[in-house]
């Protein structure tokens, strides 16, 4: 009967820790989402495309600036004394290798759709207008796959990176959302109608992040699966793929923080394999060298010009459709990964946090860009498959990436390898997804405490609806990334007041600290 009672009163007093709004609220948007994606196609994907349009021409400024100044804020954070203060107690040590560090940090930032995005987009660039007018369309093409997922994009994650560990593990706040980390500068007003609005802005966008990257790399892997299973449709397998992503992620993500720390590892050492087949059996590897050599030169050259350009005149809409879609691509999953990437860089001062972010993720980036898109780029330059000729037959980038892999030595045994990686990855990135999700669902949370396995496993199944409902409304390329634009709009300002608040308050523990260093010095002089 004790049990009994024991068991209910544990069940009424975590009932009473959740904040059913923040996951009621957003849940009822993405179904409402959903149902218009499945009943209104393309009334739907229409909405979305003038909406994204608008935020496109109109708001240019707005996107690119923002990417360029969290970017110059990053480096100023690192070699500032903000960069020496240290995530969590003065003495503490790290709480991971960097290896593990790294990797967990690597694949919680990004998805399978590097991969897919790493074969294939000098095929989206070479053939635009705007790239052609620069000169070398193949290498352009190359120095802007490096650019969009460099060191603007990752910045986005490093600030609030340091931003989300030093309001976790420094200032020890117990409500692990979005608004907590503008208490600085909104003060009370977190607790009210503004912190709260500021954290459903958050989930939604959340939501939409995920749908948007799952949507992308999932026919790929449904592509390969059809070369085993030619009788099933793109579609179908897409929906079994992503079920099946769902029961890894969410077995990963019960499993806790060592289930996350193993798989991230496991996806990291697959994810590296594969380069370095590509690498050394692709016949391409000089090519590699050479080509990426000189595209990563020419994007350092010319990275102030890239960053700002705004096409101004509206002749070719180059930073619309792919700048601006980037940087809310990353700005959408700034709702998370920077939260996960800041709960496992206790022990590190914020300095370690960036750059070590920026060597292990934009290093780890750059690498994959550079192999598998420049050994892509070789059979079409070196006349050993019509890439080009190919995307202009079928339409499909999917199509292409299997022809292209299918050119390597034992191609069935790598494309079962990019299979494993790809859902690697999918499953490390959403299992610290979830998990960070769910810690939102909490009105308050301890440090090291982990969210009720229910409340994690509602959130694992929430992440997979929206894009379910996206893969059975067949929306394009250009519709899944006006999802990401229009979410991240609202997102960008939020990012601009945490960026703030976390310099004021770091300013005052800088303060702190000084003051308790004179408090001591006072003490033991006065001692002798």
């Amino acid at each position: 009967m004790k049990i009994m009672q024991n068991s209910e009163q544990k069940s009424n007093s975590e009932k009473e820790r959740l904040d059913f709004g923040i996951s009621g609220i957003p849940l009822l948007a993405i179904l409402l989402m959903c149902f218009f994606f499945f009943r209104f196609p393309e009334n739907s994907n229409r909405g979305l495309s003038a909406i994204r349009s608008f935020l496109g021409s109109e708001f240019a400024v707005y996107y690119l600036g923002l990417g360029l100044f969290i970017f110059l804020l990053s480096l100023f954070i690192a070699f500032s004394p903000y960069g020496t203060i240290v995530l969590g107690k003065p003495d503490e040590k790290p709480a991971y290798s960097f290896f593990t560090w790294g990797s967990m940090m690597f694949t919680a930032g990004l998805a399978a759709d590097i991969l897919f995005y790493s074969l294939c987009e000098w095929i989206l660039y070479v053939r635009e207008p705007y790239i052609q007018s620069l000169g070398n369309a193949e290498e352009w093409a190359t120095v802007y796959t490096l650019f969009h997922w460099g060191f603007i994009p990752w910045g986005f994650y490093l600030v609030l990176a340091a931003a989300f560990g030093f309001m976790l593990h420094v200032r020890k706040r117990k409500r692990q959302r979005y608004s907590e980390a503008c208490r600085s500068i909104l003060k009370e007003k977190t607790d009210g109608i503004l912190g709260r609005g500021i954290d459903l802005l958050a989930v939604f966008a959340l939501l939409a992040g995920t749908a948007t990257t799952f949507s992308v790399a999932t026919p790929l892997m449904a592509e390969i699966i059809r070369k085993v299973l030619p009788g099933f449709s793109t579609v179908s397998l897409t929906i079994l793929i992503l079920v099946i992503t769902c029961v890894v992620y969410t077995y990963s993500l019960l499993k806790g923080m060592a289930g996350i720390s193993l798989l991230a590892k496991t996806c990291t050492w697959l994810f590296y394999s594969l380069l370095f087949y590509v690498f050394f059996f692709g016949g391409a590897g000089n090519f590699i060298l050479k080509h990426g050599f000189s595209a990563f030169g020419k994007m350092v050259e010319h990275f102030p010009s890239m960053a700002t350009y705004t096409d101004a005149l509206g002749e070719n809409h180059f930073p619309e459709n792919w700048t601006i879609f980037y940087w809310a691509y990353w700005m959408v999953w700034c709702v998370a990964s920077p939260f996960f990437i800041g709960s496992i860089s206790k022990g590190r001062t914020i300095r370690q946090t960036i750059l070590g972010g920026y060597v292990f993720g934009v290093g780890s980036t750059f690498v994959s860009f550079l192999v598998l898109g420049n050994y892509s780029l070789s059979l079409e330059l070196f006349h050993r498959v019509p890439i080009l000729s190919i995307y202009e037959k079928t339409q499909s980038l999917y199509e292409v990436i299997v022809q292209a892999l299918e050119a390597l030595p034992l191609a069935p045994l790598v494309l079962a390898l990019l299979f494993l990686t790809m859902l690697a990855f999918y499953a490390t990135s959403f299992d610290s997804i979830a998990l960070v999700a769910s810690q939102y669902s909490y009105k308050n949370l301890e440090e090291g405490e982990e969210p009720n396995k229910k409340v994690q496993g509602f959130w694992a199944v929430l992440l997979i609806l929206l894009p379910l409902a996206l893969v059975f409304s067949e929306s394009s390329m250009a519709n899944l990334q006006s999802v990401s634009i229009i979410a991240a709009f609202p997102i960008g300002f939020i990012i601009l007041l945490i960026s703030f608040s976390f310099l004021k308050d770091a300013k005052a523990y800088l303060k702190e600290l000084e003051k308790r260093k004179t408090g001591n010095s006072e003490e033991e002089a006065g001692k002798e």
